[in-house]
């Protein structure tokens, strides 16, 4: 399933040199799955023929206030918005900005604009002395105190040949930025429906699960150490929904930037071997222990006490391998229930089947982090889980909330068997 598939996206065009990448936008948003509506603005028509949208989106594009929408039940303004999933303004100009941020609704585009009711996203691109004047700054301030998402422009050359901040920002940080906002929507959804109909709450009480988090740093020197780009927001949103559905928690984390959930107990560390020991310090009285975090496979041989200073005849940097906390885990397991996490470039189902076999794992949730878009530091995943007796579920992209609970709901499916085979 592609991302967007099954989205209803609004691409606001209006009259800025930066159009012809709005061509572009318009492709990636198609690959993905999305349906596109086009509105331009008259000014936006001056660079790019409404033609090149229609044929490359395989539908009408819009740009009269007053004619009747040929695929609603509408006036144009009112039948666009009320079918959009999203409101995607790119290229964005001074003026339309300001008349956003004003109320003014004199063409279709800043009209829809005060129509719809789904989230908006608001692409700039001008000339820098226009971007940081002080009431087009004004503008945008405006907008984004309304929650109205501004996508920054970028630094570089120029349509006038000046280098400045004002062009249009990297068609993939765009698309990625559409992706995450509306998976953002549908995990709030999500959970405002299991809490008010009081879904999955209290399926976890009288259990205790262990969650290892984040990445490990294993250092060189004072000031250097050897680590990866794991965020940690995997097994944090797996803490917060573990102990929202009962769970008593055990959280332990190498360094991240994020909030400790609430009722659960933390322990902070750093170093694998730390990690280690935190782990097998509360292992005895955990029923489920969840592996997510990226423990580092090496560390220096040596450490020094002092910066290792530069030096043009480079480094030679001696390492060994940590302990795998994960597979000491496996052969001490009993009946506890064990999650494992592998992040891999390729071949990702046979490396995951493996890991799952050797180290005696009852589940493993692996993932391609050769995907830019998801993985390490997204809140977004892409994931297949595989279980002990060789079943391969592929996920589609989701934000890890989401994904922490379909996790738990996996755990308790096998706890449940597990039970069922012990009674009989």
């Amino acid at each position: 399933m592609k991302p967007l598939e099954g989205k209803e996206i609004i691409l606001g065009v209006s009259g800025g040199i930066a159009v012809y990448k709005a061509v572009d936008i318009l492709r990636h948003l198609t690959r993905n799955g999305a349906r596109v509506t086009v509105v331009m603005t008259r000014h936006a028509q001056e660079f790019v023929t409404p033609l090149t949208f229609q044929v490359l989106s395989g539908n009408p594009v819009y740009s009269d206030m007053f004619k009747w929408d040929v695929k609603g039940k509408g006036l144009t303004h009112i039948s666009i918005a009320e079918r959009g999933d999203i409101l995607l303004v790119a290229p964005a100009t001074a003026n339309i900005i300001g008349k956003f941020a004003n109320g003014i609704a004199d063409d279709l585009l800043s009209t829809l604009f005060l129509s719809v009711t789904c989230p908006i996203l608001i692409a700039p691109s001008m000339n820098e002395k226009m971007y940081y004047n002080i009431v087009v700054q004004e503008n945008i301030k405006r907008l984004s105190n309304r929650n109205i998402e501004i996508i920054e422009p970028m630094y570089g050359e120029l349509a006038c040949g000046d280098e400045g901040k004002g062009r249009l920002a990297d068609i993939d940080l765009i698309i990625k930025k559409v992706i995450e906002l509306l998976y953002s929507i549908n995990s709030k959804v999500e959970t405002q429906r299991v809490e008010q109909q009081g879904e999955k709450e209290d399926d976890l009480s009288n259990r205790t699960i262990l969650i290892t988090a984040g990445p490990t740093q294993e250092p060189l020197d004072p000031v250097r150490y050897l680590s990866n780009p794991s965020s940690g927001k995997m097994g944090y949103a797996l803490a917060e929904r573990a102990k929202r559905r009962g769970a008593e928690v055990i959280l332990i984390s190498g360094p991240t930037s994020l909030p400790v959930p609430s009722g659960v107990t933390f322990i902070p560390v750093r170093r694998a071997e730390e990690m280690e020991k935190a782990v097998f310090g509360h292992i005895d009285r955990s029923d489920i222990v969840i592996m997510s975090a990226a423990v580092s496979d090496f560390e220096p041989k040596r450490y020094s006490e002092k910066k290792i200073p530069k030096s043009d005849n480079g480094l030679v940097l001696e390492l060994k391998r940590t302990h795998d906390i994960l597979a000491n885990i496996g052969l001490h397991k009993k009946d506890k229930i064990i999650v494992g996490f592998a992040a891999e470039t390729d071949d990702i189902i046979a490396k995951g089947e493996k890991k799952l076999k050797d180290k005696r794992l009852d589940l493993i949730v692996v993932n391609d982090i050769s995907d830019p878009d998801i993985g390490f530091r997204s809140d977004f995943n892409k994931v297949s889980i595989i279980d002990s007796e060789g079943k391969v579920e592929h996920l589609p992209l989701m934000s890890k909330m989401r994904l922490a609970d379909i996790i738990i709901d996996r755990v308790i499916a096998i706890e449940f068997n597990k039970g069922y085979k012990r009674g009989n």
